[in-house]
């Protein structure tokens, strides 16, 4: 309570928080408002059913569930930073010397990220609307593209709706930005965390319909029954969100000593100073490249023929289906995703903390690892703590990200996947409130030194 009496107080932190839930606000008007010429019916059904684009509507804030103007969300941009990224690691010589140029450099290759934006949206777009257009199911229908087809010019409709989806996606991203400027948080993460949590109120609503409303009339055992389901799917989803919480704030803490130091406060700073690692340190990064990987096949096929995105061999790809192997059932498409995940997730955590790079920025500043020898074995020593906190993060990341499908296969739900809890929405969740959390203190903080300072002076 005294936390919040002391944001309520605080002028700068209560204008920024304004100024986010209107951004927001803007971005969920944009989300409810339909590409012109297309017509949407149970599209959420479809997504909620395990398709390939239930991850692109979870990074777009739940916005292609309406086909809206804001369909592509930050997808594109959160794809071209990741490869950006990838690339400046001594990939690419050009980006690799921007990373070096500090402020430079990053504005340089910020706007190298945006380029790329605009072609993956492109692309993204495109194959969006070939796998509906596949999809007999999927529940929307392009009613300005038909009639143009009629004409003989469906490209112009193609055209019209990727342009109409780019415009959106750019918007998306300014708003983004807006937040990150004016607001609190990071922007684009603000924006996927909305979405998340707008759509949770409807999940707890639905799982009250089917466990406790659709038992009325029936027996007081069955009645009973449906009231403990409902209760221990809310604990299960608080589990969840502990579980999470708690990966996401573990962390290994390895000392560090600083030469050069003398007197009494040497012991005393040596105790306080050590370099953190934490133990999912490459947060959500690898589900969606483990992701977007698989729903790769299932795009190029909707773009190689008509009736690609419908083949059966597609299915091994499927996280949520049994492939049929003739003598027994393998669930290839879960195994090959958290193979996926596990390399990924190693990947990108030795891509955030380089041991060598470490080592090098030690052995200049006179800083040292206790008992352990400065240069190479400082490094291996990095390394080898890395590897094993990584290998708990991998762990579970794996636990997390595959519990839907498992419990889609398993039909606890009895084949309602829109019941599944979603591991990978309540690690951007958890992971936007900590960060909220961190910048809030921050602020706080720097007001009291302020105050400090201004009472100082009189």
């Amino acid at each position: 309570m005294k936390k919040i009496a002391s944001i309520l107080k605080n002028k700068e932190i209560m204008n920024r928080i304004l100024f986010t839930v209107l951004i927001l606000f803007i971005f969920r008007i944009g989300a409810q408002i339909t590409v012109p010429g297309v017509k949407v019916s149970g599209f959420d059904d479809y997504l909620n059913s395990g398709s390939a684009l239930s991850l692109m509507n979870l990074l777009g804030g739940g916005t292609l569930q309406t086909f809206s103007i804001f369909a592509l969300g930050v997808s594109p941009y959160i794809t071209a930073q990741i490869i950006v990224q990838l690339l400046s690691t001594d990939v690419l010589p050009a980006l690799s010397e921007l990373r070096r140029q500090g402020q430079y450099g990053r504005r340089k290759m910020e706007y190298a990220t945006r380029y790329l934006t605009l072609l993956l949206g492109a692309v993204q777009a495109y194959g969006i609307i070939k796998t509906i257009e596949n999809s007999s199911d999927s529940g929307v229908t392009f009613e300005l593209m038909n009639q143009l087809s009629a004409n003989g010019n469906a490209w112009m409709g193609y055209l019209y709706i990727i342009i109409v989806m780019l415009a959106g996606s750019m918007l998306v991203m300014w708003l983004g930005d807006q937040i990150s400027v004016k607001g609190i948080g990071n922007g684009i993460s603000m924006i996927i965390f909305a979405g998340i949590v707008c759509s949770l109120p409807n999940q707890f609503a639905h799982a009250f319909t089917t466990y406790i409303s659709s038992t009325g009339g029936a027996p007081d055992s069955l009645v009973i029954a449906g009231v403990f389901k409902f209760i221990l799917y809310v604990v299960a989803y608080l589990v969840i969100i502990a579980f999470v919480t708690f990966i996401e704030l573990s962390q290994r803490k390895i000392p560090i000593q600083h030469s050069g130091k003398g007197g009494g406060q040497t012991q005393s700073m040596a105790r306080a100073s050590f370099l953190p690692i934490k133990i999912n340190s490459a947060g959500v990064i690898p589900v969606i490249f483990a992701s977007s990987l698989l729903m790769a096949p299932s795009v190029i096929a909707a773009f190689v023929s008509n009736d690609g995105a419908n083949a059966g061999w597609l299915k091994i790809f499927s996280t949520s289906e049994l492939y049929d192997m003739g003598s027994w059932k393998m669930p290839w498409g879960l195994i090959i995703y958290i193979v996926l995940v596990v390399a990924f997730t190693f990947f990108y955590a030795n891509l955030q903390i380089d041991p060598q790079q470490m080592a090098e920025n030690f052995q200049k500043n006179g800083s040292y690892i206790p008992g352990v020898k400065p240069g190479i074995e400082t490094e291996r020593y990095i390394r080898r703590v890395l590897n094993r906190v990584t290998f708990i993060g991998a762990m579970a990341l794996v636990l997390i990200a595959a519990l839907p499908p498992v419990l889609t296969m398993s039909g606890i739900f009895g084949g309602d996947a829109s019941l599944v809890m979603g591991g990978t929405g309540m690690i951007i969740v958890v992971g936007v409130c900590l960060e909220l959390n961190n910048q809030i203190d921050g602020l706080l903080a720097g007001k009291s030194f302020d105050e400090v300072v201004a009472s100082g002076g009189h």
